[in-house]
């Protein structure tokens, strides 16, 4: 004899609950995050590339490095260091400036190349929202590009110690460049400059997302001339350059607010974070404002895009 069953069948609030419950499980974020990472070796081969290049670049200059080091140090300490220090801010700079550039380009195919490829159909058909794929793109340049790109510096500038103290050596020179560069201020400096550009720049980046995820063809040109247009409009009707003004201070007006009395041709080194500057600056939260905005307005047009 069958007796009825005292289970209940499960209510649509309990598969409402158990919904964040499994997509927490699978980690929706991360893997598409991962996806990026797979599908666009760029992100971490091109860095590589540029560490590459400056690496040759400074075991071309260390051709007679021991003499410059000797009359280097007969000169007061003061100069010495912030000589010392120039190739290693260097290599700093070019691949900070990499890393923006390959995040910029990144942005601009992302959700342009899953449409132009027609593979937006495969992963609409996936349990991923929208807002997880828009957000796993603007993380690549948010948060993995810089965290990449700090520790690619690091071992990029150990590496450069390394040849300049081995090359002294043979010399016969006994003088450690590594009492002559302090790596670890730098790096806590670098980390901060990493941190303030990924920040500064996210509008930036927002605008190229939306940009990639409407327009049809030739990204580069819809996300360059609406700005170059309005500086010449205004330029030729109103005589002024606000819009100039604007664009220079987001590209690179994050360091003067982020570093007291800020001076690109000064040594790392010598630079003075002020980070209570940087947070009460309206600049970076109008910023963020906006890219949030430039964020949602890219996952609404994602939830009705087509293939091209």
């Amino acid at each position: 004899m069958n007796t009825p069953s005292t289970a209940l069948p499960e209510s649509p609030l309990g598969s409402q609950a158990t919904a964040p419950q499994a997509a927490a499980a699978t980690r929706p974020l991360y893997w598409s995050v991962r996806r990026e990472l797979w599908e666009s070796r760029s992100i971490t081969v091109a860095p590589l590339i540029v560490a590459g290049v400056v690496l040759v670049g400074f075991m071309l200059s260390a051709i007679g490095l021991p003499e410059r080091r000797r009359a280097l140090l007969a000169l007061n300490p003061a100069h010495a260091s912030a000589t010392v220090e120039m190739p290693y801010d260097i290599a700093a700079a070019v691949l900070t400036l990499a890393a923006f550039l390959i995040g910029a380009f990144y942005c601009l195919d992302a959700l342009h190349g899953e449409r132009r490829d027609r593979s937006i159909l495969f992963w609409k058909s996936m349990p991923v929202s929208d807002l997880t794929t828009v957000l796993s793109k603007a993380s690549i340049p948010l948060a993995i590009l810089p965290a990449y790109t700090f520790v690619l510096v690091i071992v990029t500038q150990v590496v450069m110690m390394l040849l300049t103290d081995a090359l002294l050596l043979l010399s016969g020179d006994a003088a450690s460049t590594w009492k002559l560069y302090p790596l670890f201020h730098n790096a806590f400096i670098l980390l901060y400059g990493l941190v303030v550009h990924a920040l500064w720049h996210a509008p930036v980046y927002g605008w190229l997302l939306l940009v990639s995820v409407w327009a049809r063809r030739a990204t580069f040109l819809w996300a360059v001339l609406p700005p170059l247009a309005l500086m010449v409009v205004e330029r030729i009707g109103f005589h002024t350059s606000y819009v100039a003004t604007l664009l220079k201070y987001r590209l690179v007006g994050g360091m003067v607010e982020a570093f007291k009395a800020y001076d690109p041709h000064i040594a790392f080194g010598s630079l003075q974070a002020d980070t209570l500057k940087f947070v009460a600056s309206p600049g970076l939260w109008l910023g963020l404002a906006v890219a949030a905005a430039l964020l949602f307005a890219a996952v609404r047009l994602r939830r009705y895009g087509e293939p091209i």
